[in-house]
């Protein structure tokens, strides 16, 4: 059954940027691990401040492979390195798992 791992990071005012650049610089990096599905980067459209990186997976035991993986490890490299304005690109983040438990045909 597929799972869904959606990483909530909070970012600062003016750093979200950044972080869209640091994730366009990996993209591809997760395609070719066993058991991935997918993967999105949301980016708020409101006052909020967290961004989200939701990934699709076959089951867990794929998505802990990955993260016990060299890949894993490399792609997550200098992730606590400053903005170029010297702030934090991130100041917390939250892992929450999911399941589909439903949804429309084809989805």
């Amino acid at each position: 059954m597929t799972v869904i791992k959606i990483n909530a990071i909070t970012v600062p005012a003016g750093s979200g940027d950044e972080l869209a650049k640091r994730f366009a610089a990996r993209a591809g990096a997760v395609d070719g691990q066993d058991g991935f599905e997918g993967f999105e980067l949301l980016k708020p459209v409101d006052d909020r401040t967290q961004w989200l990186v939701v990934t699709r997976w076959r089951d867990e035991a794929s998505f802990q492979a990955w993260v016990s993986s060299p890949a894993f490890s490399h792609g997550h490299a200098g992730a606590d390195r400053p903005a170029p304005h010297g702030g934090p690109v991130s100041v917390s983040s939250e892992l929450w798992s999911y399941e589909v438990a439903g949804g429309s045909p084809g989805a």
